[in-house]
């Protein structure tokens, strides 16, 4: 199996590292190609009996030019390695992570000259994430249409981390639905533990309100911190901070905003963190909060830091999205969609309601390890893949 993956290193992105482990464990061969990134600079590793190639990307792109010397500099990338990984090792499928969608090239081009198998993984809706990004359907929206529907017509086998990704696939990618298998990103108990709260996370607050993500646009992280504002200069809490996890490239923007908005002493940006820091911050956190707006997007999207909240046993507050509800279901109280003001009052309420934390929490908690978590997503993952021989 040869797996490629442009806009995250691995093993950094969890949802490949385990379908990538799974897939080893169960007697499969598999290599990755991916991009190097910080804490991941080795251009050649071996992981658990698992061959990763990195390469470089020229930056972190913004804007159209941008968009297109990165996915140019990372196709070339991507397809000087596969072969290298063909002759050195072999490989009898194509298992392509998006974003972006172009990867279908590669896939294509080994399908029908060397007859090797092309599964796709669907990790975001490109379109939809190009309309959230700039606000607009022009030319390179339909570029991403076309991307993607040439990818579902690639692919002997589509994977959809929920069922809004599997209609797209169906109705939009025009897959015979059998062929397209749901494989949700459920977190792993093994890495996601509860361990005491570190007191020092909460800079001498009372309480912590906490965030883990990308530090991006779609993310609605403005909307976060206004809704810090409200809850520090409207509502005069100041036994309140905020620890904000997770780099991206709006981190230092999000950071003059906090400056400009009154509450940079509120406010804790670790950026991107090992493991244990984040353990600790959200381990800390008397609530967590996603703060994605509502668009096209993240209406269709299961947000990865929604059950990592859950998995650690902590009530959520979150705008009202379809698939944001149907992951946390009662663990979560839902916002007014891009509501600030509305967000700030349900954090309020949470933080002045032990009980009712303690209930959510423990409500998620169990929906992980009965329902949610990797070892029941597993199998599926494994069924895709015998349907590839079929």
């Amino acid at each position: 199996m040869l797996i490629i993956v442009e806009n995250l290193p691995v093993p950094f992105d969890r949802r490949v590292w385990q379908e990538a482990t799974a897939l080893a464990r169960h007697g499969y061969t598999v290599s990755i190609i991916c991009p190097t990134g910080k804490g991941y600079e080795a251009r050649h590793e071996v992981l658990e009996g698992i061959e990763i190639f990195r390469h470089t990307l020229p930056l972190d792109a913004k804007g159209a030019a941008g968009y297109l010397l990165e996915y140019g500099a990372a196709l070339f990338w991507e397809f000087w390695l596969a072969w290298r990984v063909m002759f050195r090792r072999g490989f009898d499928v194509i298992h392509a992570c998006n974003p972006p969608d172009n990867i279908f090239l590669i896939g294509g081009f080994f399908k029908l000259f060397f007859r090797k198998k092309f599964l796709f993984d669907h990790h975001d809706i490109n379109p939809e994430l190009y309309e959230a990004k700039f606000g607009r359907r022009d030319f390179f929206y339909k570029v991403m249409l076309a991307w993607e529907r040439w990818t579902f017509r690639t692919a002997n086998v589509s994977i959809a981390t929920n069922e809004s990704y599997k209609r797209i696939a169906v109705e939009r990618g025009g897959m015979d639905p059998d062929r397209v298998y749901v494989v949700r990103s459920g977190p792993s108990l093994a890495r996601l533990k509860i361990i005491p709260p570190v007191p020092e996370r909460r800079c001498g607050r009372r309480f912590l309100v906490g965030y883990v993500g990308v530090m991006g646009q779609q993310e609605g992280l403005d909307y976060l911190l206004e809704a810090a504002r409200l809850i520090v200069r409207e509502h005069g809490r100041e036994d309140v901070h905020f620890g904000l996890v997770g780099g991206g490239p709006d981190l230092e923007r999000l950071r003059e905003r906090a400056v400009e908005l009154g509450v940079a002493d509120y406010v804790t940006f670790t950026g991107r963190v090992p493991d244990q820091d984040l353990l600790e911050m959200i381990n800390t956190a008397d609530v967590c909060v996603n703060s994605d707006e509502f668009n096209e997007m993240n209406d269709k999207s299961t947000m990865n830091k929604i059950m990592e909240y859950m998995a650690l046993g902590k009530p959520i507050v979150q705008f009202d999205l379809t698939e944001g509800r149907f992951s946390a279901q009662e663990a979560s109280v839902y916002a007014r969609p891009n509501d600030a003001a509305d967000m700030a009052e349900k954090i309020l309420e949470l933080l002045d309601d032990p009980e009712r934390r303690r209930q959510m929490g423990e409500y998620g908690r169990r929906r992980v390890e009965t329902e949610l978590a990797w070892p029941y997503e597993e199998p599926k993952l494994l069924a895709a893949y015998d349907r590839l021989w079929d």
